[in-house]
């Protein structure tokens, strides 16, 4: 169901150079994008992120998904990097004066300028992804995750392997998005394991909990003192602290929007992936393709496969994830994805 990529010109640009440019601006503000001559007349997209790409996989797959749009419909692609809400307005803002076919918004933090700044200008079409506004306006497009999904499935693996009957999520912060992870991976745990504690998470917090691996591992150290064995890092860029943590503690983690089992080998367990580069192509093909607001493609799970595990990827076999190690363990979770994709099992939602 993702986009098909337009090449039913190729023949006719051939030697044309490549029209997806990356780039980037720490500070906010977006710099304008160098394109290609046989792309100066496409349609152009601009992205814009919630924090600093860095180490970001989340954000990293949303520059991925722009740079496929770009190709595919041989246009223009601009990513404007923002640190905090003045620079997430300011890029918008600069975004709107470019005029783009559509302008992509990826992280929560945007869901109340999103919406003033597309009741302001109808003119111009929106995508917003992760989080959902209410009373959105119909040149604003939505997509969220259902991101308790995949971690119920890690939850799986958690009661099936934990020794301590003691599992647990680190997060960010603690809001209703990322309550999805932790809230599914304990029930996960819960429904294979009877015996099994869901410690309450921990929480990163500070000025930086997206992006700090230093307060990351504190928090995990913490965490592992209270006996837990099984822990879910759901800290963004923060994760590389958590893990570091697991592997001098002995404890086993979970990552989080990419592969990052290679981060410690024998540490890390499994991770969610979100495939947010599939949604930002799916979701931009429709709106250029015409389909409107309502009938667009607004949630993403195991079923869209917008979100997976990376035991269920077809590169698992070289994942460097422990899991690979437990047939029985990867044979309950495929058993329970295809259960959930049928919808014979639903995950309730923390929202």
């Amino acid at each position: 169901m993702f986009l098909t990529k337009r090449r039913a010109r190729a023949a006719l640009i051939a030697g044309a150079a490549s029209a997806a440019l990356l780039l980037t601006s720490c500070a906010g503000g977006g710099s304008d994008a160098g394109g290609s001559d046989a792309a100066a007349d496409g349609p152009s997209f601009i992205y814009i992120t919630s924090d600093p790409i860095g180490q970001n996989e989340f954000l990293k797959s949303g520059k991925v998904g722009i740079d496929a749009v770009a190709e595919s419909y041989e246009g223009t692609a601009k990513t404007y990097e923002s640190k905090d809400d003045a620079t997430r307005r300011s890029n918008l803002e600069a975004a709107i004066a470019e005029a783009p076919e559509v302008v992509v918004m990826l992280g929560f933090q945007f869901a109340d300028v999103a919406k003033e700044l597309a009741e302001q200008n109808p003119q111009q079409k929106f995508l917003l992804i992760d989080t959902f506004v209410d009373g959105a306006p119909e040149n604003l497009y939505q997509a969220t995750f259902r991101e308790q999904e995949p971690s119920y499935l890690l939850g799986v693996e958690a009661g099936l392997l934990t020794q301590a009957d003691k599992v647990g999520s680190v997060l960010s912060v603690d809001n209703e998005l990322l309550r999805k992870y932790s809230d599914g991976f304990a029930e996960g745990a819960k429904s294979v394991n009877s015996a099994v504690d869901t410690v309450e998470p921990q929480i990163i917090g500070g000025e930086n909990p997206f992006a700090d691996p230093a307060r990351g591992k504190e928090q995990a150290l913490a965490f592992a003192s209270t006996g837990v064995d099984q822990v879910f890092a759901v800290g963004a860029a923060s994760n590389g602290g958590i893990i570091e943590a697991a592997a001098e503690k002995g404890f086993s983690t979970y990552g989080v929007d990419a592969n990052q089992c290679d981060l410690a080998p024998g540490s890390v367990v499994d991770g969610t992936v979100k495939a947010v580069n599939k949604v930002v192509e799916t979701v931009v093909g429709e709106i250029m393709d015409g389909t409107s607001s309502a009938e667009a493609t607004s949630s993403f799970g195991l079923k869209e496969e917008g979100m997976t595990v990376v035991s269920l990827t077809e590169d698992a076999a070289d994942s460097g994830c422990t899991v690979m190690e437990n047939a029985d363990v990867l044979a309950q979770v495929e058993e329970t994805r295809d259960a959930i994709v049928s919808g014979e099992l639903e995950i309730a939602s923390a929202e």
